[in-house]
């Protein structure tokens, strides 16, 4: 093997790992602590949100209707994403997809 393949050989490799490592720092979880869920339990049942009445149950994975209205968790619960109340049961939903994450009775 010359230097100059050698040297090519490091350089790809190097790129491999950027790249493999880059895939791993944007990923995104969609688990919600038990801390947090207390947390959003007493956040929404504060907001007395109306619920929406459905003839579907909706559980995680499942896709919400784009009519069904979407309310923001604080900033300070430390998740991104909104809930709404669906069946008098609170749904955590990631707002760009409108995939549920969790559902909290």
């Amino acid at each position: 093997m010359t230097l100059r393949t050698s040297i090519h050989a490091v350089i790809a490799a190097a790129t491999l790992l950027s790249g493999a490592a880059f895939a791993q720092t944007t990923t995104t979880t969609t688990t919600i602590t038990d801390e947090q869920t207390g947390i959003v339990r007493t956040y929404v049942t504060r907001q007395q949100r109306q619920s929406i009445k459905s003839p579907e149950q909706y559980g995680p994975g499942a896709t919400v209707p784009s009519s069904y209205e979407l309310y923001t968790l604080p900033a300070d619960i430390g998740v991104n994403y909104s809930y709404s109340v669906i069946n008098n049961r609170t749904v955590i939903i990631d707002p760009t997809t409108r995939r549920v994450i969790k559902v909290i009775d």
